[in-house]
């Protein structure tokens, strides 16, 4: 796997980790209401958590596609032809 291509997938997975780890442990119940605002929103999303988290999910599993491909377990262009 070239270096483009690891960071593409690493992109990827995280991308799709990050969205799924983003509505849990999310306090939708508001203090105040302020005008203009969602009262959807949370007062506190706990972004940097998030992003931490995703990047040690992500991370790990990188790795293990990485083995995976370099040991060729898992080749796609054996797939394709």
């Amino acid at each position: 796997m070239s270096i483009t291509g690891s960071l593409v997938v690493f992109v990827c997975l995280w991308w799709i980790i990050f969205f799924a780890i983003l509505p849990i442990d999310v306090n939708r119940e508001k203090k105040e209401n302020i005008e203009g605002v969602d009262p959807g929103a949370p007062e506190n999303p706990k972004i940097l958590k998030k992003i931490g988290y995703s990047t040690l999910i992500t991370s790990i599993i990188f790795i293990i596609i990485y083995l995976l491909v370099k040991y060729e377990y898992f080749n796609l262009r054996n797939f394709i032809n």
